[in-house]
């Protein structure tokens, strides 16, 4: 018998995860970090039917690359394993994303766990734009903010997210033009992931349908 999805707890994984973000943390933070969101896409993938050998090849590759970051932050590569390893943690939230949005996609009724997981594949969006930024601060010596402003992993997170919302409060820009040209593709995924996808599955909402998802 097929599981219901559950993206309830996907979604307080991230939750979790962005409080984390809100506090100064070190490399062992952002590795820590990395875990919960590696955790988070093997929930995403038992929750989201992915065929086994694919579940397995896919388990297998993001736990061989986290273990290889380790590797490579406890052997005192400083600005390159940062670097590195924020890298590798987009790549496991665009899976994550990938894996997610697939399977919301495939409901026939839209349910109280699809509108979770839309949400979830929403938050993952900013955290992968955050860690790109996190990729970019580390390997580029030039500073990614105007005004030299320092680009911690908490701000880079709050910068992403205002940006995906395009609230753009302006306290922190982009100086260098990938750092603007990546916040201007964010802001228009973010708006149109909420137009085309979660705009969509809330009005076709039907309360009481959960069972029907399977």
């Amino acid at each position: 018998m097929r599981r219901q999805d559950r993206y309830a707890l996907v979604l307080g994984l991230l939750l979790f995860n962005y409080v984390l973000g809100m506090f100064p943390a070190d490399e062992l933070g952002d590795a820590c970090r990395l875990v919960v969101f590696v955790v988070t896409l093997l929930l995403a993938v038992r929750t989201s039917h992915v065929h086994r050998s694919t579940a397995r090849w896919i388990a297998v590759v993001m736990i061989t690359g986290t273990v290889a970051v380790a590797i490579l932050l406890l052997a005192g590569a400083d600005a390159l394993g940062a670097g590195v390893l924020n890298a590798w943690m987009s790549a496991v939230l665009l899976v994550t994303v990938f894996v997610i949005v697939r399977r919301v996609l495939t409901h026939e009724v839209v349910t109280v766990n699809t509108i979770f997981g839309a949400l979830s594949a929403y938050f993952l969006i900013g955290f992968m734009f955050a860690a790109i930024y996190g990729a970019i601060v580390n390997l580029d010596p030039t500073p990614f903010f105007a005004g030299g402003k320092r680009a911690s992993a908490g701000v880079l997170q709050y910068f992403s997210f205002t940006t995906l919302t395009t609230l753009g409060y302006g306290d922190f820009t982009a100086a260098t033009q990938a750092g603007r040209s990546l916040a201007v593709l964010e802001a228009l995924a973010g708006q149109i992931f909420l137009v085309t996808l979660v705009a969509r599955l809330v009005s076709a909402f039907r309360p009481g349908a959960g069972a029907r998802d399977r």
